[in-house]
């Protein structure tokens, strides 16, 4: 800041350190939301590529024999670039979740399943494995799990527009918060800015004058919510990997580059957008009210 600045512009304003919290705060919940938009789009997209192209195959009322002849049949049907039989421990164990680590009474029935993995230029190959069981006789029905794709697909798209709409709602709230106390600082300046008019000072650089200050101090504040939302993650990556405890839809959570530059971004934009509101703000003040 220049010294002949001070006088309109002191380096130092309390009135300013609610404000400076403020930002930090959004710039805080935006770097958050958009890490959390970012983490669980990755997530998703490498679920759903896992799924795609596989398939299970539950056969009722099939002996252990009779199983693992239709896992061979499933293994020579066209298309088909794997076809494994689950044993009993593997289906007690997806079974767990459910129905507690006991499973299912000894006396209930449970179909047997082939795990059925497709070429990746097969395509839907759901109606030849149906057809090619029924023709051997067997009671089989197949699950495609691409339908499970979509709907995570669909979630995933329904997610990341609330994750933009957060984000842009937290942007908008920063440049309010940022116009209003910039149409205060002018006014409680009003004497001064008039002083400036009739010195010669021209609209342009006093705005200018209040966007350097809001430039920084936006800059600042970003910088410091960036710098809480990065310990915010790391602490949670922290805990995740002490707890030893991982989701079966989503990765491990890590900080690649793409959040790196997120929190790199975050201070930018509010310099940016506290550069410019204050700039706009100045301006239509002065040309309606000075």
């Amino acid at each position: 800041m220049k010294r002949g600045e001070t006088s309109l512009l002191p380096l130092e304003d309390a009135r300013e350190a609610a404000l400076f919290f403020v930002v930090g705060a959004l710039c805080f919940l935006a770097a958050l939301a958009a890490l959390t938009a970012k983490s669980t789009y990755g997530a998703a997209r490498a679920w759903t590529a896992e799924v795609e192209g596989e398939y299970t195959v539950s056969l009722s009322d099939a002996a252990p024999q009779d199983a693992q002849a239709a896992t061979l049949l499933v293994q020579s049907i066209e298309g088909v670039s794997g076809a494994r039989l689950l044993s009993e421990a593997e289906i007690s164990a997806l079974l767990e979740p459910t129905f507690g680590s006991r499973g299912l009474p000894a006396d209930l029935p449970v179909p047997r399943l082939i795990a059925v993995t497709a070429a990746p230029e097969a395509g839907d190959i759901g109606r030849a494995l149906t057809a090619a069981l029924e023709t051997a006789g067997y009671t089989a029905a197949v699950d495609s799990h691409s339908a499970w794709a979509g709907d995570v697909r669909r979630m995933l798209g329904t997610a990341r527009m609330v994750a933009f709409a957060i984000v842009a709602l937290l942007a908008s709230t920063a440049i309010a918060v940022i116009a209003f106390a910039t149409h205060a600082a002018l006014l409680a300046r009003r004497d001064i800015v008039d002083v400036l008019h009739i010195a010669g000072a021209r609209d342009r650089f006093i705005a200018r004058l209040f966007e350097r200050r809001f430039w920084l101090l936006g800059l600042r504040a970003g910088t410091v919510g960036a710098l809480v939302a990065l310990a915010s993650v790391a602490l949670l990556i922290a805990i995740a990997r002490s707890s030893g405890n991982r989701s079966g839809l989503l990765p491990e959570l890590t900080l690649d580059f793409p959040d790196l530059a997120i929190l790199v971004i975050t201070p930018i934009l509010a310099g940016l957008a506290s550069r410019i509101a204050a700039g706009v703000t100045v301006m239509r003040a002065l040309k309606s009210v000075m």
